[in-house]
């Protein structure tokens, strides 16, 4: 046990950073516990080109670092630890870890953000890490001259195709649908890059190959015609699962495991609060999740001060 904490943030993304800024540059004793590093997803971005302020664009692990510099520069405490739960008593939160430390906290913002979505296929768990990634900037370099196939139809995949043309011989985007869903500029990059071509109707029905990815199975969703196209690498961006396991019992989820909460940020535990891409929302971007952090940031405070009163 350490001393309690105004305020601990579960989750170091854009949501959680943001709110340990508007936290801690407001007064509060925060903590921000965060499992790998900071920058959630955006970290794992090559260039962010709509975070305003930055009309060159910005590399997502440039910013991550920006933002946790700031935060704190405020006074914002910092610790590497993986939540597993956190339980409710009478007068605070306490929020555990998988290192056995407990943190007591008045009010907890949770902003741990969600994973990718796996596409459920056979070769997929066998080869993941042996040609199969989820993040095109971390492992997009190894595959030098090679051919590889992007599984998605969103501005993920769209940018995470146009990354990988910098090293792969070719890449061919995979998607369900005939028409993206992707921004109309990503769109236009891609379909004019001689690199990329596209698949459409089709869905992956197995990734093959023994020690590393030879190839993958496709079947067609209309016809059912079924092909093979050789590669060396696949990169999945079909969508993501929140990070909520840990809140389940403490705060309303929706049936897709996102944390319900209202327009002030507010879970249905009074003291609890959400943030950023764990949330039941239409809308994700870097800043949308800064903007739920100041709010959720806000909200607590202003939770807090009305407690204390009372």
């Amino acid at each position: 046990m350490v001393g309690i904490y105004d305020l601990v943030i579960v989750g170091g993304g854009p949501a959680g950073l943001t709110s340990g800024l508007y936290a801690s540059r407001g007064g509060l004793k925060a903590l921000l516990l965060e499992r790998m590093g900071t920058g959630g997803q955006a970290a794992m971005t090559h260039l962010i080109e709509n975070y305003p302020g930055f009309p060159k664009g910005i590399g997502g692990a440039e910013l991550a670092d920006l933002m946790t510099e700031q935060a704190k520069k405020f006074g914002l405490e910092l610790e590497y630890a993986e939540v597993t739960g956190i339980d409710k008593t009478v007068d605070y939160f306490l929020v555990k870890t998988a290192g056995n430390a407990a943190y007591p906290a008045k009010a907890v913002i949770i902003a741990a953000g969600a994973r990718p979505k796996k596409l459920g296929v056979p070769g997929e768990d066998k080869l993941a890490g042996a040609g199969v990634s989820y993040c095109a900037t971390c492992d997009g370099a190894f595959f030098k001259d090679r051919d590889v196939v992007v599984v998605g139809g969103g501005n993920t995949a769209l940018e995470d195709a146009l990354y990988l043309t910098r090293f792969a011989g070719r890449v061919t985007v995979v998607h369900r649908r005939d028409s993206l869903r992707a921004a109309k500029i990503l769109q236009e990059r891609a379909f004019q890059n001689p690199r990329i071509e596209f698949e459409w109707d089709s869905v992956v029905r197995r990734i093959t190959g023994e020690r590393l990815v030879e190839g993958v199975v496709l079947s067609n969703v209309k016809t059912g015609e079924e092909k093979t196209i050789p590669a060396s690498g696949v990169f999945v961006a079909v969508g993501h699962l929140p990070n909520s396991d840990f809140v389940r019992g403490l705060a309303a989820l929706d049936e897709g495991g996102y944390v319900l909460v209202n327009q002030r940020m507010e879970t249905n535990c009074p003291g609890v609060f959400a943030a950023g891409d764990i949330c039941q929302k239409g809308f994700r971007q870097v800043i949308t999740a800064a903007a739920d952090g100041a709010a959720a940031a806000h909200f607590a405070q202003e939770w807090l001060t009305l407690r204390q009163q009372k």
